[in-house]
């Protein structure tokens, strides 16, 4: 049995399934979130609120919150909640966390170290900005879902989805259930893709052979609700004056650029935007990791070896940092993780391994089906919003890009908002055509004054499990 402290950071399916891991192999976890409940954006919920129709993969999710609790009560796990983790020390293998209620006063200061850290930090929505996105009504397919689950709540009462991705289909479905009506999906990518990305080599899907129970699930959901779903289309403008009052939608081209005399306008009051996902890599970027390389806006992802090592001693990561999968991947790798982490025998890593190994396939052909094209940019007028923050539009930012990095923010203010440029990072480095560090973070969260002044103060004392 292991005697080494594993510190896992999310708790999402790569966290829970890296505490599990980690704690099967006898090892001490402390597992830190900074939301309220376990489970992240997947598993997102209420106990009163949430439709159990809108939850996948539940029992899991049952099984890894009871396995962790039933280690808190043995005192072999603490779970730290509200915990918003703002500096990791890499080599010491030491994170800095405030615990409370984000942004309020009175926040308890944490350090804790670890023989090995599990970064599991997930992803957010990629925001794609077009015309009117920033009106009342516009949100990204991640929040739409998420209100849906946790709330109960829609934004609009006709809904239009549209981007790119499997993921819009559960969206569809959740706001369907939760009581808007969607007007149609609108998938970005074209049949020929589509095949190309999903089709070849079917044998190599077997491993996520439970997706096709899924896709018949939301299929049949589509069916029942009568709602329109089209490849090759997307919304290319929204109007309204002070909230959405429609769209425009055309057919794109294999670049996602409209074809022209295509356009027609849809009566809706609510757009949910999905365009894939990024990566939330600032914390391994902070302590050092190896990242993938991309064209500027395209995703980086951390780099692991096979058992989910990444460059730096000691630390570890899985799910969606590593590449976008989806849940049954970060389920796989997170367990890996986190059994290595404990320092596992050989026989239990093999098989954590080949379960991971099994869902690499699915998440390869997302990219090739649904990835990014550059068409979008065609979508932009001079004076659309990129970085709402600081409202600066596309043209500011075309014409300052060539700038030395640090002219180009400073001249512009792009990126330099409340978001840090979480939201417009990957919009912005991709019109200007270069990497602008904007994913690189001193403070990993939001912090006041006084509580980066108390660190020198701080006791470091870990309180006792939630």
């Amino acid at each position: 049995m292991s005697d080494r402290h594993v510190i896992v950071l999310g708790a999402g399916p790569a966290g829970l399934a890296a505490a599990s891991g980690a704690l099967a192999e006898g090892a001490r976890v402390t597992l830190l979130d900074e939301g309220d409940r376990l489970g992240g954006q997947y598993w997102r919920h209420h106990e009163r609120l949430t439709d159990p129709r809108l939850q996948h993969g539940w029992a899991a999710f049952i099984a890894l919150r009871d396995a962790i609790a039933a280690a808190c009560e043995s005192g072999r796990a603490t779970v730290l909640q509200r915990a918003a983790v703002w500096r990791i020390d890499g080599e010491a293998r030491r994170v800095h966390a405030l615990v409370g209620t984000a942004d309020a006063p009175g926040r308890r200061r944490v350090e804790i170290a670890g023989d090995a850290i599990v970064l599991a930090t997930g992803a957010h929505d990629r925001a794609l900005p077009l015309p009117g996105w920033t009106l009342p009504g516009v949100i990204t397919a991640g929040a739409a879902q998420a209100l849906a689950k946790r709330d109960g709540v829609v934004v609009g009462r006709r809904t239009l989805v549209a981007g790119a991705g499997p993921f819009l289909l559960p969206v569809a479905q959740s706001l369907a259930i939760a009581g808007s009506e969607v007007v149609a999906v609108l998938e970005a990518s074209r049949v020929p893709a589509l095949a190309a990305g999903w089709l070849a080599r079917p044998w190599e899907l077997l491993g996520a052979a439970g997706k096709a129970g899924e896709l018949a699930e939301y299929a049949a959901s589509l069916a029942r609700h009568r709602t329109p779903y089209r490849t090759g289309h997307g919304v290319v403008r929204i109007l309204g004056d002070r909230r959405v009052e429609g769209a425009v939608i055309a057919r794109l081209d294999p670049q996602w650029r409209p074809i022209a005399g295509t356009e027609r306008e849809v009566a809706c009051d609510a757009v949910a935007l999905g365009h894939g996902f990024m990566p939330r890599i600032d914390a391994a970027l902070q302590v050092g990791c190896a990242v993938t390389d991309a064209a500027p806006g395209a995703p980086r992802f951390v780099v692991v070896d096979a058992v989910q090592r990444t460059s730096v001693d000691g630390v570890l990561a899985a799910g969606e940092i590593t590449g976008i999968g989806g849940a049954d991947a970060a389920l796989a790798e997170g367990d890996l993780a986190g059994r290595t982490a404990a320092g596992a025998a050989e026989a239990s890593l093999r098989r954590a391994v080949r379960r991971r190994d099994a869902t690499d396939a699915f998440a390869r052909r997302l990219e090739g089906a649904h990835g990014m094209r550059d068409g979008w940019r065609t979508w932009l007028e001079d004076d659309t919003l990129v970085c709402r923050c600081e409202s600066v539009d596309a043209g500011t930012i075309a014409r300052a890009a060539g700038s030395a990095s640090r002219a180009m923010r400073l001249a512009t203010r792009a990126g330099l908002g409340a978001c840090q440029g979480r939201t417009c990072g990957a919009a912005v480095e991709a019109l200007c055509g270069e990497r602008l560090g904007l994913d690189r973070r001193p403070l990993l969260a939001p912090m006041r004054l006084s509580e980066l002044a108390g660190a020198r103060d701080a006791p470091g004392d870990l309180p006792s499990p939630v």
